[in-house]
């Protein structure tokens, strides 16, 4: 018994050797079709039949039948010609033939640009685009350097050792000194040309005009809101030359926040208060609300009386076109019947 399980441990692990290393000959009845432009090779040969039950088995045999077509795929590769990718060293690259295949797009081809007007022009007067190099021959370095920014071609001017005294000018004038301030000057005339430009855009109807036609205490306030307009409120910002120190900004009002770890019992006391205010169903009352509202209706209620008594007024004086308020008109009514009443009385006059 103990033989027969020693010689079923052998069969299986000769059976694992065999498909560790297993021969690069695979037998298959129906040749495979390759397409070797897109490496796809077509197995037209019945798949072996598999149980359902047999999940691992079934695997297994898959695995076996991909890497049976892999290998006879990789050996066409093999019989392509082949050269070398990078020279005697590089990598053995194969030259892959034109694919026969034809697969599938996921999206249509994208269509042509229609050419602008330009480009319709440089093709009519054969303008052909030439795009510069950013690396030029320095003849005094003798060596490539950048056309533009540091260590450009040709050096900085102000590094010259040597400085040639122009004609006309005096010879005993420091010629270093002169192009040193020219250069603080024109420095200084293109941060002055900034802060102007953002006063202009800054200053609606008092913005700084090319020209120039503003007063020096027009100037310098376009100044100051064009270097406070920053985010840090100028605070960063280099100073003009003989710029007089500008005060410090005005903040705004900054909200005061409680501290983390503070008085517990003051923060205990405003939590229940906040609690005890939701939880209650008659709504806080606010003395200086209240006191407000009843203010604004008494005036209300004052004001409705005022009007009142002025409709009445014009009422009262109101009459009729007739009976005007003249003054022989209601005393002499009133006269003639006390005179009558006074008068004795007696035999009416024929």
């Amino acid at each position: 018994m103990a033989a027969l399980c020693v010689e079923e441990l052998l069969a299986r692990a000769e059976q694992r050797a065999a498909e560790q290393h297993r021969s690069v000959a695979v037998e298959k009845e129906l040749e495979l079709e390759f397409d070797l432009g897109n490496l796809l090779a077509l197995d037209r040969n019945p798949p072996p039949s598999m149980p359902r039950a047999a999940g691992a088995q079934r695997e297994s045999r898959l695995r076996s039948l991909a890497r049976d077509n892999t290998q006879l795929l990789v050996a066409q590769l093999w019989g392509l010609p082949a050269g070398r990718a990078e020279g005697a060293t590089g990598p053995l690259v194969a030259q892959l033939p034109e694919p026969s295949y034809r697969l599938p797009r996921e999206k249509p081809l994208p269509r042509p640009r229609p050419p602008t007007r330009w480009e319709q022009f440089a093709r009519l007067k054969g303008i052909r685009r030439r795009k510069r190099t950013s690396l030029v021959w320095d003849e005094a370095a003798k060596q490539w350097r950048r056309r533009w920014g540091y260590e450009r071609a040709g050096g900085d001017p102000a590094r010259d050792w040597l400085i040639e005294v122009p004609a006309g000018a005096d010879p005993n004038e420091d010629q270093f000194a002169k192009r040193l301030r020219d250069k603080r000057e024109k420095v200084a005339r293109n941060e002055f040309n900034r802060l102007r430009n953002i006063a202009r855009g800054a200053l609606p109807g008092r913005g700084l005009h090319p020209t120039g036609h503003q007063s020096r205490a027009e100037l310098g306030r376009a100044t100051q809101v064009a270097r406070v307009s920053t985010a840090s409120l100028g605070r960063f910002q280099p100073r003009l030359p003989k710029e007089p120190a500008a005060p410090p900004p005005r903040g705004g009002k900054k909200r005061h926040f409680e501290p983390l770890l503070g008085d517990l019992a003051a923060e205990r006391s405003r939590q229940l208060e906040l609690l005890r205010g939701l939880g209650s169903k008659k709504p806080p009352l606010d003395l200086t609300r209240a006191v407000n509202k009843q203010l604004r209706e008494e005036d209300a209620q004052a004001a409705a009386g005022k009007g009142r008594k002025r409709g009445q007024r014009g009422k009262r004086g109101r009459q009729r076109p007739g009976g005007g308020k003249g003054p022989a008109g209601g005393k002499g009514k009133k006269g003639g019947a006390r005179r009558q009443q006074q008068r004795p009385a007696g035999r009416k006059r024929s």
